[in-house]
């Protein structure tokens, strides 16, 4: 009796990784369309946000300058990504940080009308 062994070519082995890679990057296509973060998905920066950021620690409003040294980011400005990346940054920072602070960003989002999103942790 012969018995044929099936192995696996280095062009299969190609071919399955390219089909996987390709499913993978159609997944992130779809699931960026229902969550506001699109870091992984092919076009990341596909809206522009200006936006404002005011913070207020133990009843003192910071200067710009503290803002801009406090998230690493520009205290107004516009920002090609999603606007959850600038969420994400304060969010960070702000569950690290020793003292607490009240943060209000007011945005827009492709010229639609401003937003208001307020970190305030208890």
């Amino acid at each position: 009796m012969i018995t044929e062994s099936r192995k696996w070519s280095g062009t299969t082995i190609r071919n399955i990784v390219g089909v996987l890679f390709l499913v993978l990057q159609l997944f992130m296509i779809v699931r960026a369309r229902f969550v506001p973060e699109r870091y992984f998905c092919w076009a990341p920066h596909d809206s522009q946000n200006e936006y404002k950021i005011d913070v207020m620690v133990d009843g003192q409003l910071l200067a710009p300058a503290a803002v801009e040294a406090r998230y690493r980011l520009a205290r107004q400005g516009v920002d090609p990504r999603a606007i959850a990346h600038v969420f994400d940054v304060i969010r960070h920072r702000e569950r690290e940080a020793e003292e607490r602070a009240i943060v209000e960003v007011r945005y827009r989002t492709n010229g639609r009308p401003e937003a208001i999103w307020i970190w305030q942790e208890q």
